[in-house]
């Protein structure tokens, strides 16, 4: 059973406890870790169906298309997330994507993309998918080749997306595309149905930590004027803007690793002995015991800051939210490699839970941007706001902005 005091904390108000407690009583009695040999596509559909009966993933689309809230609750989503990873990382994998899927099109979509395309993902009846990666634009996404011309009363779409996650079972995917008549560096977002011809799956990626993930091909796939996630040319600040919102809810995926590996060493320490008393007399297990604390309190304090900033009515949290996911996602690597040296030979059997967590926080650092990026991120944001306040210092005295 996780520690739930921190939701005392006045970042929450009662609904967002309520929720806590009430999915994580859903969680301990309806999710269980997905065998080793399991299908993974099936297991899959079968999370979404079950997330989206119990109403769970209500929280991934605003109120007038079966949400809970009249928009998306950052904070809402960071519990979900925490308490579904806490005990099983592909059921934190199946609402985080239905999220991330559909939250371009709940932040930017027009009211009949979100009439069509949400309803059924709250519901648990369809599976959404988020299209950004190239094999050449990863950390780099303008350099993203995949492209989009204007055809007719539509355009059509050219290229390949890979490292998509939920290719292959994904009901639509929102993808991301150069559109050249647009100018330089400029993008669109489009809503592209699986069944729309010109789109296949070509290949499926085995990775450490299993999940339906892929490279998705686009060869003459015409899509209409409608399926244009807001306006032409602003693809990037859609993008952007949908990862801004999502990466706090990454760090809070990687809290609840984090949390289920303090308490299953914990309950190791107070068990298994060794010269003669339990391993929780050591001061160097105290020590490491007091660090995994630490590193989960302070991820918890940067994560639910972010959430907070932006449901109080942040545009963006750019900066929070890219503290909060490189702090979280390093801090649960390290903690969760404490708890595998901890339990000694038995943290390396292969499907013991620490073993398990060990392979599941590894992608945390890399997907939705990695850990370099979060840091450019963060530093630019830095540097950005020391630049406009220099130039308001300078305005006010009378000297005037410096040259650019």
């Amino acid at each position: 059973m996780p520690d739930t005091t921190y939701l005392d904390w006045p970042f929450f108000d009662d609904s967002h406890r309520e929720l806590a407690r009430e999915l994580g009583a859903w969680a301990r009695s309806e999710i269980r870790a997905a065998p080793e040999n399991a299908d993974l596509d099936e297991e899959c559909r079968a999370l979404v169906g079950r997330l989206g009966t119990g109403g769970w993933l209500r929280h991934v689309v605003p109120a007038r298309n079966g949400g809970i809230r009249q928009q998306l609750d950052v904070r809402s989503l960071c519990i979900a997330r925490e308490v579904l990873a806490y005990e099983s990382a592909l059921a934190d994998f199946t609402f985080a994507m239905q999220g991330l899927g559909t939250g371009a099109i709940s932040i930017f979509g027009s009211d009949e993309q979100r009439d069509r395309y949400l309803p059924p993902v709250a519901r648990g009846e369809a599976i959404a998918a988020f299209a950004l990666s190239e094999s050449e634009a990863g950390s780099d996404v303008t350099a993203m080749a995949c492209s989009a011309r204007p055809q007719g009363n539509g355009y059509v779409i050219d290229g390949e997306k890979t490292w998509i996650s939920n290719a292959g079972i994904a009901d639509h995917y929102v993808v991301f595309c150069r559109m050249a008549e647009e100018g330089d560096r400029r993008f669109g977002a489009f809503i592209v149905n699986a069944d729309n011809p010109g789109l296949s799956v070509i290949n499926r990626i085995d990775v450490i930590a299993p999940h339906p993930l892929g490279t998705v091909s686009f060869e003459d796939c015409v899509v209409s004027t409608d399926a244009l996630i807001g306006k032409a040319g602003k693809g990037l600040s859609v993008a952007l803007g949908t990862l801004d919102l999502f990466r706090p809810t990454v760090g809070a995926a990687a809290l609840g690793f984090a949390r289920r590996a303090l308490d299953e060493a914990m309950a190791w320490v107070t068990e298994r002995k060794a010269f003669g008393q339990p391993l929780a007399q050591f001061q160097l297990t105290q020590a490491k015991l007091a660090s995994m604390a630490v590193a989960i309190d302070a991820s918890a304090l940067l994560i639910y800051r972010a959430a907070w900033t932006r449901d109080t009515g942040a545009t963006r949290i750019t900066r929070e939210a890219a503290m909060a996911k490189l702090f979280a996602t390093e801090s649960a690597q390290q903690v969760i490699d404490d708890a595998v040296q901890l339990f000694g030979g038995r943290g390396l059997v292969a499907g013991a839970p620490v073993e398990r967590l060990y392979r599941d926080i590894r992608a945390l650092r890399i997907y939705e941007g990695t850990s370099e990026i979060q840091k450019l991120v963060i530093a630019g944001q830095m540097l950005a706001g020391m630049t406009s306040g220099a130039e308001m210092r300078l305005a006010n005295s009378g000297v005037g902005a410096p040259p650019r």
